[in-house]
């Protein structure tokens, strides 16, 4: 990044940042801060281990700072300004589930807006297992556009604060569906519909439809190359799979399922994983995270972390409500051809010279995608 790129960010930063008013977490005298700066330098590096007494502290700091991204700790310590992890004092951490884009989508082949679109789908399908499935009271989840590719969700319950990592891990292997026995599937159930039942009842249904749409001979050819299945199994999958998994012979479909729906299943898997959440395994069972700041700015975007009630996100458009910066023009130099989808406009950019609204300029910039300068027309 060149130097006037770098300074016209950081002016852009300041300007937000001089009445900008960034919402204090709750216990904020117990959270870790860290930053990362605009840098020249392709390495930059984290300031972390920083405290702050009160919420004036940490406006002036960022009045006079301007961070290109700022992060809190999701724990909560003892001494959040002791220079090592140990002298802190752990004294508890929120439960945070973390939703990024890139997790389901291949951003070479799918656009930001469509991005979006899918990880808030997917946040609303989190929500919904971590109050119908899990227990929590909707007053009790923090939302969180992350000001990049996905959202964060905060569980404040007091009851998870003091899990340790393991516990954790049993929460996000049930979000994301990690090490589910296929005989789940017929367990009797008042609501076999609900939850991991219904969810494998439904991946399996599509594998079978799946089965019986390629015919006898590929679908054979294809069950006995599952490890474990053999050709003499393999043919009666193909004839029971109108029942199979119906309970209606629990001893054959358990023998069967265990090996039809092992992880060695590629077919299988990519079904299930579509019933998945995709969220991020380490994220969760992390007790030392830092998270991004409700209110802080997006180094790389330019947009704007922003906290969001749960019931909100269904209709939240990011490229609309998360942009603060002005629509008067920036010349730009782009890297190379690109798109740009901001405050409901498809800016469509060939590689060179040219003026942008500083929004998209930010974002350009933020991005790697262009320099500032060139003047063009």
């Amino acid at each position: 990044m060149r130097p006037a790129t770098v300074e016209f960010l950081r002016q852009r930063f300041l300007s937000y940042y001089a009445s900008a008013q960034v919402p204090a977490p709750d216990a904020f005298p117990q959270r870790e801060w860290g930053f990362l700066f605009f840098s020249s330098r392709s390495d930059p590096r984290m300031r972390r281990h920083v405290g702050f007494g009160n919420r004036d502290e940490l406006a002036e700091y960022l009045r006079t700072m301007a961070p290109a991204h700022v992060f809190f700790s999701t724990a909560y310590y003892d001494d959040p300004a002791a220079p090592t992890m140990a002298a802190k004092g752990w004294a508890g951490a929120d439960l945070i589930f973390d939703l990024d884009a890139d997790h389901m989508l291949d951003p070479r082949k799918t656009t930001y807006p469509e991005m979006l679109a899918r990880v808030r789908d997917e946040t609303v399908r989190l929500i919904e297992v971590l109050t119908a499935e899990l227990g929590f009271a909707e007053r009790e989840l923090q939302v969180v556009f992350s000001g990049g590719r996905g959202y964060h969700i905060h569980v404040k319950a007091l009851t998870v604060r003091q899990f340790s990592s393991a516990e954790r891990r049993e929460l996000i292997n049930y979000v994301c569906g990690i090490g589910l026995d296929p005989a789940l599937l017929l367990r009797p159930s008042a609501d076999p519909d609900r939850g991991w039942q219904g969810r494998q009842r439904r991946a399996l249904h599509d594998y079978l439809r799946w089965l019986g749409s390629i015919g006898e001979r590929e679908a054979i050819a294809h069950l006995a190359s599952v490890p474990g299945m053999g050709s003499g199994l393999a043919r009666r999958v193909w004839e029971r799979r109108d029942r199979l998994g119906t309970g209606e012979d629990d001893t054959v479909d358990r023998k069967l399922l265990r090996t039809l729906l092992s992880a060695e299943n590629m077919a299988w898997r990519t079904r299930l994983k579509e019933e998945s959440i995709h969220a991020d395994e380490p994220v969760t069972t992390d007790i030392k995270r830092l998270i991004r700041a409700p209110g802080s700015l997006h180094g790389g975007s330019g947009l704007c972390v922003t906290r969001l009630d749960p019931r909100d996100l269904a209709t939240y458009d990011p490229l609309m409500e998360a942009v603060v910066f002005s629509d008067r023009e920036v010349p730009v130099e782009v890297a190379r051809n690109c798109t740009v989808s901001l405050l409901g406009t498809d800016l469509r950019l060939t590689a060179g010279a040219t003026r942008v609204p500083e929004a998209a300029a930010v974002y350009l910039c933020g991005r790697g995608l262009a320099e500032i300068g060139g003047g063009g027309a």
